[in-house]
């Protein structure tokens, strides 16, 4: 069953295009979205089970562009943030990831000492479209990828009418959604210097006010973690302090609430380990005020400088070994396997002939993969490795 092209690699659908000739009891040439019912968490019968709902799915192909434009919003959208006397949650989470993408990219840059971000634009006919950054084989970094995307699409309306206590008589059209996040993995030469990932994003149906049996939804996700090769305590408080400072300004029990679904969330299953020291991790966050929410995304991203450069400065030029080398590609095997078969993102894209090169800009260069191996016991390897099977609390 061929997928079709992906509306959003932030959402969290699976759309399949069913051909003529298949054998599936579905019915042939029809889009279908397969919709983790995760995405209902507070309704009883969403919790367990993946509903797979028929749905009219329109997508857009992507356009070239040769210039960043002032946004990516929709006309309409751009008119009512600046008509309003507070712009829309919508114009100010574009504003926050592409300042954010500006900020992360000039932090890169300045340390790295040598490489360049190349970058890519692109558009879609109907609204939205992103900015794509990669600095390969740079001096500090192997390669370090910022991307922002601001995307338009269409939910089927049953979703919806499912997240209501009682069933809906009512039956509207499909509903159309925005979706907007800012997604980055870097990944240094250097060893004992750690891979940093983050990704922050904004949900939002767009169904007309009072539209029957389709209430509007709205939701944040994001985080960050660290996966080093091997442990530097001093770094990885320093890491974790600055993502619980980030927190405590908002609400004390977002940290050890974020910080445990990390630990939970990048976990390699079939190898019982987690892919590095975590940090922060939510998603379907919804449930307290939209601005307060809003700034607590913006102060997570601006922690993003803070928690890792002064890192990279001390570790970057640390003398290593080959051995140190070849652990480290070990590790980099681990991310690969993490983000090809367990990251939401990467798996959606995939499935859906998502932009490729987008997609795939969270893999590094080189990694390794050996047979069997096992590091000795009470080793700086083992440690590392100890850490990633038992998460602890570093702080």
């Amino acid at each position: 069953m061929p997928p079709t092209t992906a509306v959003s690699a932030s959402s969290s659908f699976t759309l399949l295009r069913v051909p003529s000739s298949s054998s599936t009891k579905l019915k042939p040439t029809t889009t279908y979205i397969q919709i983790p019912n995760r995405f209902f968490p507070k309704h009883p019968t969403f919790k367990m089970t993946t509903t797979t709902i028929r749905a009219a799915v329109s997508i857009e192909k992507e356009t070239p562009e040769t210039e960043r434009p002032p946004t990516f919003l929709r006309e309409s959208d751009d008119k009512e943030s600046s008509s309003s006397s507070a712009s829309s949650v919508r114009a100010r989470f574009e504003k926050m990831i592409r300042d954010a993408q500006d900020s992360v990219c000039q932090a890169i840059e300045k340390t790295d000492g040598g490489g360049k971000f190349k970058e890519d634009v692109w558009s879609r006919p109907g609204g939205g479209g992103g900015i794509s950054r990669v600095l390969q084989d740079g001096a500090i970094w192997e390669k370090a990828g910022v991307n922002v995307s601001v995307v338009y699409g269409v939910m089927p309306p049953e979703a919806y009418r499912a997240a209501k206590a009682a069933a809906s008589d009512e039956k509207p059209g499909p509903i159309p959604f925005f979706a907007a996040g800012i997604s980055s993995v870097l990944h240094p030469k250097n060893p004992f210097a750690p891979t940093l990932h983050f990704n922050y994003r904004y949900f939002e149906t767009d169904a007309p006010k009072d539209t029957p049996g389709a209430p509007r939804q709205w939701w944040f996700g994001g985080g960050t973690d660290l996966t080093p090769a091997y442990i530097f305590e001093e770094d990885v408080k320093h890491f974790h302090s600055t993502q619980k400072s980030a927190c405590d300004k908002f609400d004390p029990t977002f940290y050890p609430r974020f910080k445990k679904w990390c630990d939970d969330y990048f976990y390699i299953k079939h190898r019982g380990e987690r892919r590095g020291l975590g940090g922060l991790f939510f998603d379907d966050l919804n449930d307290y005020d939209q601005e307060m929410l809003l700034s607590f995304a913006t102060e997570c991203a601006n922690s993003v400088i803070p928690a890792y450069i002064p890192i990279i400065e001390k570790r970057k030029d640390t003398p290593f070994t080959d051995q140190h080398k070849a652990w480290q590609q070990l590790r980099r095997g681990r991310y690969v396997e993490f983000n090809l078969v367990y990251d939401r993102g990467t798996t959606f894209g995939l499935k859906t002939g998502g932009r490729i090169e987008s997609i795939l800009v969270s893999l590094p260069l080189t990694a390794r993969w050996e047979y069997d191996h096992n590091p000795k016991e009470g080793s700086e390897e083992w440690k590392l490795l100890d850490a990633c099977i038992n998460p602890k609390e570093w702080i």
